[in-house]
């Protein structure tokens, strides 16, 4: 068998985040949420053994570890080998290999780096293993229980999609499970006004998810409206990308800052409403916090005749423009 290489995108969450953590969308009837895959990568890649040695390598920890054999590897108690070890526990390879891990996204960035590596993860040793999964569905049920085991916290499942689809991903739950629609990123302005800015502070996901769902069983009246209004303005984002409203965006992302902050106010920070303050002054139309929030990235609402002096600003009060966009179907 030769090497296997799997490069899975990362994510920009447009509409709906943290209604994908079961048992929450259960709370108000259903929802959806809408993200866009951005080619911000995470990579695995496994190359096989004649014999049953192992060795683990991690480009973003600088980590290498070898191991005789599988029992080896899973016996080793340094805290940094959970992510890979959690992976061996599931797959349970009868062969030997190495796998090197990397990625591009800046830890705590919000764009789903680890959801991203995770589905990199299940890709490379589905392959390896010869262990294929019958539908998408199936195998983000396995990296969703995966991540929360590692993160002993609750985790939603929205990430894991556009990192194995690509593409802009409509994602519907309901009692039945999930449903997703996998749209076209080409010919559409979202491309064209998108800019992905770096505050310079990491964020923790697993924090304010865990507090909101506490509070959301406990009946909390705030939190569970500030949820409601989220599903509406998911909603409302999922009709103007598939009518092709566009326009409609930097209005929709402004309502769900102020419904998210409602739902946690750690969701912004002093970096974030600095952000926020330079790049509308200097002609952005809106922001958009990436993931939980509370630092990490910003999605910059930007006319593409406003793009160099908004860039020039952000770059000027010390945040970090990346150099990304939205990628296509896979």
């Amino acid at each position: 068998m030769q090497k296997i290489v799997v490069k899975s995108p990362t994510r920009v969450d447009l509409a709906g985040g943290t209604l994908d953590l079961w048992p929450l969308y259960l709370f108000i009837n259903g929802a959806s949420t809408v993200n866009v895959a951005i080619d911000i990568y995470t990579v695995a890649e496994l190359t096989p053994h004649a014999d049953a040695s192992i060795v683990l390598e991690s480009a973003d920890l600088k980590l290498k570890k070898s191991y005789s054999n599988l029992v080896d590897a899973l016996s080793d108690t340094d805290p940094r080998m959970v992510l890979l070890q959690t992976q061996l526990r599931y797959w349970m390879p009868t062969k030997g290999f190495t796998l090197k891990t990397s990625s591009e996204s800046p830890v705590g960035g919000g764009l789903g780096g680890s959801s991203s590596l995770t589905i990199s993860l299940m890709k490379a040793f589905s392959l390896f293993c010869g262990r294929p999964f019958k539908d998408i569905h199936q195998m983000v049920h396995a990296a969703h229980n995966i991540e929360a085991e590692i993160l002993n916290t609750p985790t939603g499942t929205q990430d894991y999609y556009p990192a194995a689809s690509g593409g802009i991903n409509v994602l519907r739950y309901g009692y039945d499970g999930i449903e997703q629609d996998v749209l076209k990123v080409a010919h559409t302005p979202l491309a064209d006004k998108f800019m992905l800015v770096y505050t310079g502070k990491a964020h923790h996901s697993g924090l304010n998810n865990f507090e909101v769902m506490k509070d959301s069983v406990a009946k909390d009246a705030t939190t569970l409206q500030a949820l409601r209004d989220l599903k509406v303005i998911a909603i409302e984002t999922e009709h103007a990308v598939r009518s092709g409203n566009w326009n409609e965006l930097g209005t929709l992302f402004k309502r769900e800052f102020e419904a998210r902050v409602r739902l946690a106010p750690e969701f912004s920070s002093p970096e974030i409403s600095k952000l926020a303050e330079v790049s509308l002054q200097n002609g952005a139309e809106a922001v958009k916090i990436c993931g939980a929030g509370g630092g990490g990235c910003v999605l910059v609402w930007c006319p593409p005749e406003k793009r160099k002096g908004v860039s020039q600003a952000c770059q000027e009060a010390g945040f970090q423009v990346m150099d990304a966009k939205p990628v296509d179907p896979l």
